[in-house]
């Protein structure tokens, strides 16, 4: 018991350094006085705009739902990535978080949000404009944030390992409202 309490101050020990560390640089080169800041904030703040303005509010809950799942997914993934240091945000809203505040929480998920509401609109095949969607992402978008220097890849991570995991979040959110969708037309029966 002595060593797991020894090994579990360790931890914490480092876990604060490393959260002190991500506060210092915040402040030194990420803050509110450089314009990666204000382009962060800008990805935060325009896509919730847009949002706000082009949702179907007639499938609000369903949007919103899907919404969510790719949002908490996404973040999970990024935060995964961050924390394995397979990807780096050197530019953050929030310095004590790994993943980036404003993909994971707006831009991205805003993105395919409307892409599905566009799909379901239209009777699209689902499945092939996600392709279309992740491959934006992984193969344009990322590229273009990390020639800015917003986005660095390491440890041997790559822009089709990002395809894969942004693909794989699109499955998901998919399946997953899916079968809540199920469940309330069951009841409903």
């Amino acid at each position: 018991m002595a060593n797991q309490s020894n090994h579990i101050e360790k931890i914490k020990d480092k876990q604060l350094d490393f959260t002190d560390s991500l506060a210092i640089y915040w402040r030194e080169y990420s803050s509110f006085d450089t314009w990666q800041f204000w382009v962060c904030l800008a990805a935060l703040v325009v896509p919730l705009i847009v949002l706000y303005f082009k949702i179907d509010r007639s499938k609000a809950l369903l949007l919103g739902f899907y919404g969510y799942s790719v949002h908490i997914f996404f973040t999970y993934e990024d935060i995964f990535g961050a924390n394995k240091t397979y990807w780096f945000y050197p530019y953050k809203i929030l310095p004590i978080l790994s993943a980036n505040l404003a993909l994971d929480v707006s831009l991205v998920p805003v993105t395919y949000m409307l892409v599905y509401q566009w799909i379901i609109r239209n009777n699209k095949n689902y499945y092939l404009y996600m392709l279309a969607v992740s491959a934006f992402f992984a193969f344009l978008f990322k590229p273009f944030c990390e020639a800015i220097g917003l986005f660095q890849l390491d440890r041997g991570a790559n822009y089709f390992h990002i395809f894969l995991a942004k693909f794989l979040v699109a499955v998901i959110a998919k399946k997953i409202t899916d079968l809540f969708v199920h469940f309330e037309k069951k009841a409903k029966i």
